[in-house]
């Protein structure tokens, strides 16, 4: 029997989201259906909202969320009622060429569920990145559902299934930080904090931090940030180079994603530097380089998806890490809320107010 639970939903494009009763069927094969305990409210949730990653009306949002499975569908192994679990909007599919190829990170043909959940007359909503999880209960791939160590509160553990793990694994995996390197990171929001902590983990000796906005600054060196430079009324690319003596950080991490903090990275860099996007740019936005300067600095640019990371290997490292005080997890949850204060969570993260807000239920 399908199950009726509350839920928020984006009925259409720019509209207020509305708190709504939803039918989420029973798991059939190869899926499982999870007791949604947190999840964080992310600024894809807000894209889609407003229309920015497709028109697939109305949206079942929600997606960074930790919880615990209380039904498996039939075929499911590993996974059994009563396991505490992280989602992931990734599910490698092991057979696609990425896969095949030892690159399960970049599997091109993802699980999800392959039966939709449904509105009371039956319209199909499209769940944000296949998870939906702004719900009291949600259908996923088996696939998605990363047990983790029960011991970490949910409102922190669902962090690493969306924005901690995109900046953790931008610096740790795309832009491959080590012992000994120069970091910079444009941004000082939720995946940008994120990559400052995954950079220090890394051993990294000098993470500055970039942002506009002073109070970001300071909540930087929480995570371990050990320059601040505020861009507003500073060159960035003068302030990075003049903390690494002269030279330009190693690896530069735009977690911001628009032009002018690209090229702002692009210079900041070192020769022979990397640059790694990992802030998501609106669909119409360009960029204009020199094409000598790119060949003349060499070096890496590289994009970052979802931190490159594999969730069954990364989110209980990560997990680990937050239990034993290396990553504070704890850090970049500002609120929590209920279900029903989702759109002023979207007002507060516009204006910059909150790192995350985090609906538990």
């Amino acid at each position: 029997m399908p199950h009726e639970v509350h839920a928020v939903v984006a009925a259409k494009q720019g509209a207020p989201v509305e708190l709504q009763t939803i039918l989420v069927p029973d798991p059939g094969p190869g899926e499982v259906l999870v007791a949604v305990q947190a999840c964080g409210v992310c600024h894809t949730d807000l894209h889609y909202r407003d229309g920015a990653i497709n028109d697939a009306f109305p949206f079942l949002l929600g997606h960074e969320a930790a919880g615990v499975i209380e039904e498996v569908g039939p075929g499911v192994t590993g996974l059994v009622p009563g396991d505490y679990v992280v989602l992931a909007w990734r599910a490698p599919c092991g057979n696609c060429r990425s896969c095949r190829r030892g690159r399960p990170w970049y599997c091109f043909d993802s699980r999800n569920a392959a039966q939709p959940m449904t509105m009371l007359d039956g319209t199909e909503l499209t769940a944000a990145l296949g998870i939906g999880a702004f719900a009291e209960k949600t259908l996923v791939a088996a696939g998605q559902a990363v047990k983790v160590d029960p011991n970490a509160r949910p409102e922190a553990a669902g962090l690493i299934g969306c924005g901690v793990m995109a900046g953790y694994g931008a610096a740790v995996h795309t832009g491959g930080v080590g012992s000994g390197d120069t970091v910079a990171v444009i941004g000082c929001g939720g995946v940008g904090n994120a990559a400052i902590a995954g950079a220090s983990i890394a051993g990294a000796r000098r993470v500055i931090a970039v942002d506009i906005d002073d109070r970001k600054l300071d909540g930087a060196t929480r995570f371990g940030a050990t320059d601040t430079v505020n861009s507003r009324g500073t060159d960035p690319v003068e302030a990075v180079r003049a903390l690494t003596g002269g030279h330009g950080a190693d690896v530069v991490i735009d977690a911001v994603g628009r032009p002018e903090t690209y090229r702002q990275a692009f210079s900041m860099r070192d020769l022979a530097g990397t640059l790694v996007q990992v802030g998501v740019p609106d669909p119409d936005m360009r960029i204009d380089l020199p094409l000598i300067d790119l060949f003349s600095r060499g070096g890496a640019l590289k994009s970052s998806w979802y931190g490159d990371c594999l969730p069954s290997r990364d989110f209980p490292v990560l997990i680990d890490r937050y239990l034993s005080g290396r990553l504070d997890l704890d850090g970049f949850v500002t609120e929590t809320i209920a279900l029903d204060e989702v759109e002023s969570a979207f007002d507060k993260m516009r204006d910059g107010r909150v790192l995350r807000s985090v609906v538990v239920l």
